[in-house]
C-alpha cells in the first residue's frame, strides 16, 4: 500500500468512524429524551401560601385569562442577600406606575429554586406586607435550574405580559419601560407572539477593559458557539431581563427542555424557528457581587448544553409545534 492509498484508507476509517458516532449519539439520544419536555411538578408546588392567613391556594394556569397586566417572575436560588434590594427597586417602580395609571396591575412570583438558605423567609416577608394578590413565592422542592424555576413560574402567572428578572438586581428595573414601549410596538397585543430582551452588548467593551484575558475568551467563545449552533442576529442571549406576551410565553416554555444555563439560547432558538417576533434593548447593568456561575464548569455546561440542543433540533429528537401537547407534564 503506498502514501496515497493509506491517507485515503485513513480518511475512510474516519468518516466510517464519524458516522457510527453520530449514529450511535443519535440513538442513544433518541431514547434518553422525549419530542416534547417532560415537566416535573410536584404537588404542593401547585400551590401558594396567604402568608397572611396561613391558607393554601392553588396557582392560576398560564393556559386561563390574564387578570393582570404585568407579571414579573424572578428565580432565585440562595438569595437571601441580593434578593431585598432588587425586590425594593422592583417595587418602588411597580407601586408608582401603578399609582399614576389606576388601570395598571401587576404580580410578583418569586421562585426559590430549592434554596437551603432564607431565601424563602425574605420573599415571605415582602408577601407579608403587601399581601399575596402583589407577591407570591413559589418554593420548589428541589433545586432544578435557573430555566426550570422561570418556566413553573411562568406556567404559574397571571399576567398578559411576563418579565422575567434576575434575583441579584444587576438590572436597572426602571429599563422595564424600555421593554415595555417596544413590544406594545412589536404586537397589537398579548395574544399575539412577541418577546423583548434586555441587552448588555452596549456595555461589552467596557467589560473587556476590567476583565481577565482568560474570562475575555471564554465570552467569545460562547457568542461563537451561540452562532455557529443557530441563534443568529441577537447580541445577548444571557440578560436576565426578558419580557413575553402571553401567548409567546405559553408557547416556548411548554417546548423548552433545557433548564440549566443554557435554557435562553433554547427559548430565543424555539423562538426564531417559530418566527416569533423578537426585539433587543439596551438596558443598564452592573456586575453585582455573589454571582452563582463559575467561569469554566458553567461555560463548559453551557458549549456542551448548546451542541445538544443543535444536535437535537437538526435530527428532528426534538420537536417544534406552535401547539405543543398539554398532556407531557409529569
Amino acid at each position: 500500500m503506498d502514501f496515497i492509498e493509506y491517507l485515503k484508507f485513513c480518511a475512510f476509517v474516519a468518516s466510517a468512524l464519524s458516522v457510527g458516532f453520530l449514529m450511535g449519539l443519535f440513538i442513544i439520544l433518541k431514547y434518553m429524551t422525549t419530542p416534547f419536555p417532560r415537566i416535573l411538578r410536584h404537588k404542593e408546588e401547585e400551590y401558594f401560601t396567604d402568608v397572611a392567613t396561613g391558607e393554601k391556594h392553588k396557582f392560576p394556569s398560564i393556559d386561563e385569562e390574564p387578570s393582570v397586566e404585568l407579571s414579573v417572575v424572578v428565580p432565585a436560588y440562595n438569595e437571601e442577600d441580593r434578593l431585598g434590594k432588587m425586590l425594593d427597586e422592583c417595587l418602588e417602580y411597580l407601586l408608582k406606575k401603578k399609582k399614576e395609571n389606576s388601570e395598571f396591575s401587576f404580580e410578583i412570583i418569586i421562585v426559590s429554586d430549592g434554596s437551603r438558605d432564607k431565601t424563602v423567609e425574605v420573599a415571605e416577608k415582602y408577601s407579608r406586607k403587601h399581601g399575596s394578590g402583589l407577591i407570591r413565592v413559589l418554593p420548589l422542592v428541589q433545586n432544578r435550574g435557573k430555566g426550570g424555576a422561570v418556566r413553573l413560574g411562568v406556567q404559574s402567572c397571571r399576567g398578559q405580559y411576563i418579565l422575567f428578572v434576575d434575583a441579584d438586581g444587576a438590572t436597572h428595573f426602571p429599563d422595564f419601560q424600555k421593554l415595555e414601549v417596544s413590544v406594545k410596538k412589536l404586537v397589537t397585543g398579548h395574544e399575539e407572539n412577541g418577546v423583548v430582551i434586555g441587552s448588555r452588548a452596549h456595555l461589552e467593551q467596557e467589560a473587556i477593559a476590567t476583565r481577565s484575558a482568560f474570562r475575555t475568551f471564554l465570552m467569545y467563545g460562547f457568542h461563537s458557539l451561540v452562532w455557529v449552533f443557530g441563534v443568529r442576529g441577537i447580541k445577548d442571549t444571557q440578560c436576565g431581563f426578558k419580557l413575553f406576551t402571553r401567548s409567546a410565553a405559553r408557547i416556548l416554555f411548554r417546548l423548552m427542555h433545557v433548564e440549566r444555563w443554557a435554557f435562553d439560547v433554547e427559548l430565543l432558538f424555539l423562538a426564531q424557528a417559530l418566527k416569533v417576533k423578537i426585539d433587543e434593548i439596551a438596558v443598564n447593568w452592573t456586575e453585582i457581587e455573589g454571582s452563582k456561575v463559575t467561569p469554566v464548569f458553567s461555560w463548559l455546561q453551557m458549549g456542551k448544553d448548546l451542541l445538544l440542543i443543535w444536535f437535537r433540533y437538526a435530527t428532528n429528537i426534538w420537536k417544534i409545534s406552535t401547539s405543543p401537547p398539554k398532556d407531557h407534564s409529569e
